[in-house]
């Protein structure tokens, strides 16, 4: 686009941010802390750190909470560059490993939970930095200073030891802890759960660092292990060929995980994640290999029970964020039109399979030579409307025959056992779920001739025991499935 504008032919004005409301409007932006933390984590990534330390120490509302890395570190210069507000332009382009997109999420991340943010880092062969972000000094001053100390009521950091990497420490966690005693038991505990779901936080957002060991985590002095959603070691997890989208920016593949019959039960509680099966289905959106999505249609489908087997890797580059609408938080991304069709046609395949494996409790549509499924109940659609009917092959149908020459009543009650035991309630739930208008009434789309012969019959039957011809057709438009028929009485006599 061309800009014709000669801006030296007009007037300007200065409008500098306040600083106090604008670092107010940085700690609205919606972080929780796991988000938070996590976002910290990328920037150790992005420094080729080998190891990431988390470490807190529960002191009421003095609580502090450090993470640290043995990653490049920084120089004076950098350090303040990196405080700074904005320090990247986010239509730059990165480089492979590089999470971040908008320089802001250290601070804003950080903002988001803490009062006091101070960083100490170390670039190797240099001096050791140190600065502070103090939003009580910047409110009281009203203008964007750091301030070059390290708060004494925290985190004791001894910078001298440092060889190289950077330490992120927070204090005055008002978002988490505000004014809680130490000695306040219920807000320790509070604390110490919020605290396990940060660990499982990471263990999902950074499992393929962990899993191809590129980036050890350490949670308390305790290594963090990766959060596998896809059970790719388990034999019973059927895994989707590749498909490649958009010149190679996009790459998909799905899984369908196994029934809970196939696996442990220590796997199935694992593989249910921090949100349950039913809210971890669905798409696992990657950038740079770091976990932005974990379990979202997308828009394209509700979470439905039968379908909580599927789950599906997408893979993005940073050349993509904006199309995909990532946001800073690193935690909302949205479907491009572009590519809606590709994926809504390769999901299908993927949650059809996965309803095959929760429908038959882990049978698989692929069968051993020799074998063969036989259902009681069959699929079949007549025009666009889905209909169920018994197997008329069955062996159970040809047995009662058999029975039906020598005990007629014996066998029908047999026949009619089967029929209530064997009703598919879920198969038919997942159609009517699915789509509500996929399934077909009694007799639609085929010849109701022996719905009319059989009324007629019943109608003369109530007629030859004394009922009126207002009685019986009374009695007959209250009989299913005569009532969906109504405008067969007229052919009554």
């Amino acid at each position: 686009m061309n800009n014709n504008i000669e801006y030296s032919k007009y007037p300007t004005a200065s409008a500098i941010p306040e600083p106090a409301s604008m670092i107010e409007t940085f700690r609205a932006i919606g972080y929780s802390i796991e988000t938070a933390i996590a976002d910290i984590v990328d920037n150790s990534i992005s420094a080729e750190s080998e190891n990431v330390w988390i470490s807190f120490e529960w002191k009421g509302s003095e609580t502090w909470i450090a993470i640290e890395d043995d990653g490049f570190g920084m120089t004076n210069d950098e350090l303040i560059q990196a405080m700074r507000p904005g320090s990247k332009n986010p239509l730059d382009e990165r480089g492979i490993s590089d999470l971040g997109r908008f320089g802001l999420g250290l601070k804003t991340a950080s903002f988001s939970q803490c009062r006091k943010l101070s960083v100490i880092s170390k670039k190797k062969n240099s001096d050791v930095s140190f600065w502070t972000w103090d939003l009580n000094f910047v409110n009281q001053i009203g203008r964007w200073e750091l301030i070059k100390y390290i708060p004494d009521n925290g985190y004791q950091h001894k910078p001298d030891k440092l060889v190289c990497g950077t330490t992120v420490i927070w204090n005055e966690i008002d978002r988490l802890v505000n004014n809680n005693k130490r000695e306040d038991n219920r807000a320790l505990n509070k604390f110490l759960l919020t605290m396990e779901q940060v660990k499982k936080h990471l263990s999902i957002v950074f499992h393929r660092f962990i899993e191809s060991r590129s980036i050890n985590i350490f949670f308390q002095g305790r290594k963090v292990e990766a959060w596998d959603p896809f059970l790719i070691n388990e034999s019973a997890t059927q895994g989707f060929p590749e498909e490649i989208m958009q010149n190679g920016k996009v790459i998909v593949r799905g899984f369908v995980l196994p029934h809970k019959s196939k696996i442990s039960e220590e796997t199935y509680h694992v593989a249910e994640g921090i949100k349950g099966w039913n809210e971890h289905q669905g798409f696992y959106i990657y950038r740079n290999e770091r976990l932005l999505i974990a379990g979202d249609w997308l828009g394209l489908y509700r979470k439905e029970p039968h379908f909580k087997l599927a789950r599906i890797q997408i893979d993005i580059t940073s050349s993509s964020d904006a199309q995909w609408q990532i946001d800073i938080k690193k935690s909302v991304a949205r479907l491009p039109h572009p590519l809606y069709e590709q994926l809504k046609s390769y999901s299908c395949k993927v949650r059809n399979q996965a309803v095959e494996v929760y429908r038959h409790k882990g049978r698989t549509v692929v069968q051993l030579p020799g074998q063969k499924f036989v259902p009681f109940w069959t699929e079949h659609k007549r025009g666009n409307k889905w209909f169920y009917k018994i197997n008329r092959n069955h062996p159970i149908i040809d047995k009662i025959g058999d029975q039906a020459a020598s005990e007629p009543n014996k066998a029908i009650e047999t026949l009619l056992r089967f029929i209530e035991e064997t009703i598919p309630a879920k198969s038919i739930y997942i159609k009517e779920s699915t789509d509500e208008h996929a399934l077909g009434n009694p007799f639609e789309n085929t010849d109701c001739e022996p719905v009319r012969i059989l009324m007629d019959q019943v109608f003369n039957k109530l007629i030859s025991e004394g009922k009126t011809v207002s009685q019986a057709k009374s009695i007959i438009l209250n009989i299913e499935p005569f009532n969906l028929f109504p405008h067969f009485l007229e052919f009554i006599n």
